[in-house]
């Protein structure tokens, strides 16, 4: 949890955002003066942005008065004073996701040049901000979602493809809000740190094209099961009779400015800092872990088990893995890597791991990730689990509530992917 209050909005804001006069907002050391006739505007879209407009209602309390809207996750939303808030669905879009989406670009068409505008922006906004291509519905691009999420391809591809079939993502809401200023407060959760894919980059310039989304679908064998309304929309972008995503040296990008707020390097580092002070001897393996869930437990498990430093150790890593469904049972990557990880771990004694989610939700289940020993698949032998056949069906979250080791935290208001942690005693 030490790892999680680090990239918390109530340390983040406070630390990026200051009053300096009645009219002057200081974000991250650069002073935004709001003239007289100049009007805030706060957009928010994410599964930490009600924590993150929240913090900074109390900053601008007696001073400036903001106006705007925030979507969060269904069940993340806070009590918020000026601001509206609305709740959609994550990580498949519902109909709440279009309304957000057709607010905020209403929103964004009245921000004019003397107006300030700040994006609260974090994880999970490329759901939460879903809109539907000219021509299709709601329950395509909802297909279309769980496509992507269930074939295995990591968050920038899928997100290449979000961009492509909305007119929010990929640069659009910029566009939208020039001539304004926009100021842009992110927490990552995004390997790398990709302006470009967080939240599908809302007020970037995108580097990727139609062509490089029509590849994605191919390459995942995902344009037979497209819906023909989409696969429409995607021909005539290939054709160039839908223009694409705005691109680097267009001038609705001149007054863009981005801060990144909190990553998964800080709570990693928040992690180590912790595991030291109580004795451990911390070693950060990665930041930008990705790659197939069960492959990454193995790696993990095999790091652990041949560990040769001082001990007790503490092996941390952060990013976000990927599991191809072709089960039909419940769960999420980190459960899905942790199960696996009990696999390899089982019969070597004085190793604990831990894999889960920032935000305190892993997949579509109420656990933000599990934690397993070589006890594990001992307990689970004793009532008659098989843990391979649950690891082959993608049903860890089963396995989990039935064996034990569910880390259930409910919402975190916070999202920098995924923290990996392992005890060596």
């Amino acid at each position: 949890m030490h790892a999680v209050s680090a990239v918390h909005p109530v340390q983040l804001i406070r630390r990026h955002v200051q009053i300096k006069a009645p009219s002057t907002l200081v974000i991250s050391g650069d002073d935004y003066v709001l003239p007289p006739q100049g009007r805030l505007i706060v957009l928010g879209a994410g599964k930490a942005s009600a924590a993150m407009a929240q913090e900074l209602e109390k900053v601008l309390e007696g001073h400036m008065r903001p106006e705007g809207l925030i979507v969060t996750k269904h069940g993340h939303g806070l009590p918020l004073q000026q601001l509206t808030l609305l709740e959609a669905g994550h990580p498949v879009p519902d109909k709440y996701s279009l309304e957000a989406s057709r607010r905020f670009l209403e929103i964004a068409a009245t921000a004019e040049a003397h107006d300030l505008v700040i994006l609260l922006l974090s994880g999970g906004a490329s759901a939460l901000l879903a809109d539907v291509p000219e021509g299709s519905s709601l329950e395509d691009v909802q297909q279309l979602f769980t496509l992507l999420l269930n074939s295995g391809a990591g968050i920038h591809e899928m997100n290449i493809v979000r961009k492509h079939l909305s007119k929010i993502k990929g640069g659009w809401l910029a566009q939208n809000i020039y001539p304004a200023t926009l100021c842009a407060l992110v927490l990552s959760d995004v390997v790398g740190d990709d302006l470009s894919v967080i939240g599908s980059g809302p007020a970037v310039p995108d580097p990727s094209t139609f062509a490089d989304t029509m590849a994605i679908l191919e390459k995942y064998r995902l344009l037979a099961q497209l819906p023909p309304a989409l696969r429409r929309y995607l021909d005539n972008g290939m054709a160039g009779v839908i223009p694409d995503t705005p691109k680097a040296g267009s001038p609705f990008f001149k007054q863009v400015h981005h801060y990144f707020a909190g990553t998964n390097h800080i709570a990693l580092q928040a992690a180590a800092d912790k595991a030291r002070s109580l004795g451990y001897h911390p070693q950060v393996l990665a930041a930008d872990t990705t790659g197939d869930a069960h492959t990454v437990a193995a790696m993990l498990a095999a790091a652990a088990i041949n560990w040769q430093g001082p001990r007790p150790g503490c092996l941390l890593a952060g990013g976000e893995t990927t599991v191809q469904v072709t089960g039909k049972g419940k769960g999420g990557r980190n459960q899905q890597l942790a199960l696996a990880a009990a696999i390899a771990l089982a019969g070597h004694e004085g190793i604990t791991l831990l894999s889960a989610g920032t935000d305190g939700t892993d997949g579509p289940t109420n656990a933000a990730g599990a934690i397993v020993d070589n006890h594990t698949l001992e307990l689970a032998a004793a009532l008659q689990l098989d843990a391979q056949d649950f690891l082959q069906q993608q049903d860890a979250w089963t396995f989990f509530s039935k064996a034990g080791g569910l880390l259930i935290t409910g919402p975190t208001q916070t999202n920098v992917m995924d923290l990996m942690i392992v005890l060596i005693t």
